[in-house]
């Protein structure tokens, strides 16, 4: 994109190639929708419009994930080891400081080394070394399109031909755990709201997939790759359709509702009334 696309006053539906930080501060004219408001929406309005209005701060702990898609994907800022045993020095932190000012990630050599270290591992995958293949998909592109009168757009990690590869760090890749990852952060809804865009751009077919490539942040580095199966893929395409519906009446009518207007009558947990049962016949 030029420098006269991002001050344009309208940005044509498409694949950008465009810095993080224009995607995040999100070019759109009166706003779009990512993802990542859709699973807000979903669980909240009246939150999704909070951070609407209050963008979130810079979050350190942010880094090191960026730095992994850097080393992992091929693209991303410049990543600067800050070789000091503390960080904590007014010395280092000016440091750090100037290094994140000039979009630039500051790493500890521990965090660096065990970024290389998850590359390393990734490389041995027979798959997922595959799907990540240099020169077999585009990285970090950003995608704006528009449908029934709502933008939306999405940073794809790794575009190929026919599918979305989405590269992400995890605590476990043991797939137990992923099922419950992928409920808990609504990858379900991710998956669904970047197919639907790039197959409405027709940068895949109808039939593209969608693959998520988990990797352990810890030795030896474990990686599962994950394709969602179809009912995973309708719930999440339900949920959706119920926020981006949700979206335009609020829109529409400047109301943004919590999670409820009156008293909620809550019953405990299932689990314990079961076991309630259990212990006292």
């Amino acid at each position: 994109m030029t420098a006269e696309a991002e001050a344009a006053t309208e940005v044509e539906p498409g694949l950008y190639d465009i810095p993080a930080e224009l995607y995040h501060s999100d070019p759109i004219p009166g706003g779009s929708l990512s993802s990542t408001g859709v699973r807000r929406l979903t669980d909240c309005p009246a939150r999704f419009k909070y951070f609407l209005d209050h963008p979130e701060p810079y979050k350190p702990e942010f880094e090191f994930g960026t730095a992994a898609h850097t080393v992992v994907l091929g693209n991303g800022p410049e990543l600067v080891v800050v070789d000091e045993k503390r960080w904590d020095t007014n010395e280092t932190k000016a440091r750090v400081a100037e290094i994140r000012a000039a979009g630039q990630v500051p790493l500890k050599a521990e965090a660096r080394q065990r970024i290389d270290d998850m590359a390393e591992a990734l490389a041995n995958h027979v798959e997922a070394s595959d799907l990540l293949t240099p020169g077999s998909g585009l990285a970090e592109q950003s995608m704006f399109w528009e449908e029934g009168g709502i933008w939306r757009r999405s940073r794809i990690d790794w575009l190929r031909p026919e599918e979305i590869v989405d590269y992400k760090s995890t605590r476990s890749a043991h797939p137990d755990y992923l099922q419950k990852a992928v409920n808990e952060y609504g990858y379900h809804q991710q998956d669904d709201f970047y197919r639907r865009g790039a197959i409405h751009l027709g940068l895949i077919p109808p039939t593209g997939t969608f693959k998520f490539v988990f990797q352990e942040k810890q030795p030896p580095y474990l990686v599962s790759v994950v394709e969602l199966d179809f009912p995973a893929r309708v719930i999440g395409g339900e949920l959706n359709d119920r926020a981006l519906h949700t979206y335009a009446m609020c829109q529409e009518t400047g109301y943004w509702p919590a999670y409820s207007e009156g008293t909620t009558y809550l019953s405990l947990p299932p689990w314990v009334e079961r076991k309630f049962v259990e212990e006292t016949s």
